[in-house]
């Protein structure tokens, strides 16, 4: 994977988990969902703007997915991808004070580890 390739990939995974953060944001707002308000909390999501951001986030992150497709192999974005995971614990635990157990920061460390041997060119 080239630079430019990884920037790519890189932008899209950082689309990608600004719209969880955003989902995140607005799910908080609309509260817990029950078979009583569901079709209220389905119509509540096209008006609060942090979901309609997040979906936005989302569309951003696959657009730029597909560019990286037209360069990179399936079997490299593909597991590539699986940073969004990294990037998403760590701003859950900055933004949201989830905790990280050490089970999770292991199983970090191993999509960490297994990225740079998908990515790695001789």
């Amino acid at each position: 994977m080239t630079p430019k390739e990884f920037l790519l990939l890189l932008m899209s995974v950082l689309a990608s988990v600004g719209g969880q953060v955003f989902l995140k944001l607005g799910a908080a707002k609309l509260g817990r969902v029950n078979i009583t308000n569901a079709t209220s909390h389905i119509l509540s999501i096209l008006t609060t703007p942090e979901l309609v951001l997040g979906l936005g986030c989302y569309a951003v992150g696959a657009v730029l997915y597909i560019l990286l497709l037209t360069r990179v192999n399936l079997s490299v974005a593909g597991p590539s991808a699986s940073l969004v995971y990294i990037f998403s614990v760590l701003l859950g635990h900055f933004l949201f004070r989830e905790s990280i157990p050490v089970v999770r920061l292991l199983g970090l460390g191993f999509i960490i580890a297994g990225v740079i041997l998908v990515v790695w060119q001789k």
